[in-house]
Parts: C-alpha cells; sequence; structure tokens
C-alpha cells in the first residue's frame, strides 16, 4: 500500500471528505481559509470556495452547498456559494476544528484554542435547523469524531491526551455514555492522534501528527495495520471514490522546515478498505 500524492500542497490540509453527490473528495486548508474539490475522475483539485476565516473543517450539505467549521462558529454555503451563519459559536482566541456528520445529519463539530490551552475547547452537535448541544467541554483539541457501522459506538480524539476514546451512543438521540481508552498512543510520543475514520468491518483508521503514519485498529483495540507517509504531519483519512474504496489523506506542512517536499500534500491509497457510507448535513 503506496501513498499517492495526488493534491497540495497545503499549509494544513484537514478534514477530507466524500461527496457522494458530487463525486469528489473535499478537503481544507485549514490557515489559508480554503476549501478544495479533488476529481478523482479527472485528476484534477480546485479551489471550492475561499473563507473569510479558519476553515476546521467543510461537509456536504444535502441539496447541495457546504457547512463550514469556521473560526467564529458554522457557516452555510449554498449552491450558488453565497453564504450565511447558522451559529455563533465565537470565543475570543478559539476557532473551530475537525468536525464529523452523523447518519441523522447532524453536525458534530470540535473547538480549540490558537494556544492549545487545556480545556479551552467542546465538542458540539448541531442540528440542521441550529440547536447546539454541548457534548463535551473540557477539550484541548477536539480532533477525530467516528461512530462504528451500527451507529452504537463513537469513537473520539483529544489530541493531546494521545487517546482514542470510544463511548457508548443512542443514534435515536445521539447521547454519548461511558467514556472508555479505545487505543492508547501515550508510549508513541511525541506522534499525536488526529482525525480517523471507521471502515465497514469496524475497525478504526487514525492518523498520526508527528508520526507519518495511518494506522487501522480492529473493534478490539489491536493494532492491524500501519501505512507510513512521506509527510511527518498526516492529519485525517477517509474513504471516497466510487466505490468507497479508496483511503485519502491530507497532511500538514506547517512548522516544518523546507526540504518536506510531500509535507501538506493529499494523498490516496487505492482499494485500502471498504468505507462506510458518507453522510450529508441535514
Amino acid at each position: 500500500m503506496k501513498p499517492e500524492v495526488v493534491a497540495g500542497p497545503a499549509e494544513l490540509g484537514e478534514g477530507p471528505t466524500w461527496d457522494p453527490a458530487a463525486s469528489r473528495l473535499l478537503w481544507v486548508d485549514v490557515l489559508g481559509c480554503e476549501v478544495r474539490a479533488y476529481d478523482p475522475a479527472t485528476g484534477t483539485d480546485a479551489l471550492l470556495t475561499a473563507t473569510e476565516q479558519h476553515v476546521g473543517a467543510a461537509k456536504p450539505r444535502t441539496g447541495g452547498g457546504l457547512v463550514v467549521n469556521l473560526r467564529d462558529g458554522i457557516g452555510l454555503y449554498e449552491p450558488d456559494g453565497s453564504f450565511s451563519w447558522l451559529v455563533d459559536l465565537s470565543s475570543e482566541g478559539c476557532r473551530g476544528n475537525d468536525a464529523a456528520i452523523d447518519a441523522a445529519g447532524n453536525l458534530w463539530a470540535g473547538t480549540m484554542r490558537y494556544d492549545e490551552a487545556p480545556g479551552g475547547g467542546a465538542l458540539y452537535r448541531i442540528t440542521p435547523d441550529g440547536e447546539v448541544v454541548t457534548v463535551l467541554d473540557d477539550v484541548t483539541v477536539s480532533n477525530g469524531t467516528g461512530w462504528s457501522p451500527d451507529g452504537r459506538l463513537m469513537y473520539y480524539v483529544d489530541s493531546p491526551t494521545r487517546l482514542v476514546d470510544v463511548f457508548d451512543t443512542d443514534p435515536d438521540t445521539g447521547l454519548v455514555t461511558g467514556r472508555r481508552t479505545f487505543v492508547d498512543l501515550n508510549s508513541e510520543a511525541p506522534a499525536l492522534p488526529d482525525g480517523l475514520t471507521v471502515d465497514a468491518d469496524g475497525c478504526v483508521w487514525v492518523a498520526l501528527w508527528d508520526g507519518g503514519s495511518v494506522r487501522r485498529y480492529t473493534p478490539d483495540g489491536a493494532l492491524d495495520r500501519v501505512i507510513e507517509f512521506p509527510a511527518i504531519r498526516t492529519t485525517a483519512c477517509a474513504f471516497g471514490g466510487p466505490d468507497l474504496r479508496d483511503l485519502y489523506v491530507t497532511s500538514a506542512r506547517v512548522g516544518l522546515p523546507p526540504g518536506s517536499p510531500s509535507a501538506g500534500s493529499l494523498f490516496v491509497i487505492p482499494d485500502a478498505g471498504q468505507g462506510l457510507p458518507a453522510y450529508s448535513f441535514g
């Protein structure tokens, strides 16, 4: 499984998300304030929209357009490119970070402080009509979020803990309980768990910041596979392509010295596994 560079570089590439309606991969450059779209059919990567604030994640909306996790809250782009705010989450020194959409069409959006002060972030669940539920507070760097195939487990990363945690989840209410450790990476310092995705077998794929790799863990938490990358700051991963079998991985070059040619690239590993269906907001 050799990674192939398909796009980039980005300063801080993040949030790969398959958009099934448009058959494209959405991803963002957080610090570049860009939402990009990679078309695997043509091999082209294009700027979809430039945002006026740092953008932690961009996800497709039912009926077209985007929902974005910005510095000051959750915004909506219509198919014609017009923008409106859905939720104000503004807090001095904070920004939106990674996000995910559950099977009910809700957005789970994380935040963090720019200085990464402990406890300065949160994880919110936002409904399509703008209702906000604080799922977790006292978070430092809210990152990867994903669900088991049956929707009854939620996996979650607060990066500085070096843990991937798992919760019991009620798919009907979104209530999460019983937080416990799924994978402990404290022996892997300086690597930090970042974004994640769950495949059709219930295995959890985790990108490691300063670890230059993506790791696959079985549902019981056993390390099953390691894919190494020519970019030390791998940030997030998601399955895409027509059959959801290609694994896309983002990376960052922020904070790295010159001479890291693949840093910030968007990579693909063809036929890496079988992904779960991608959901849209609303």
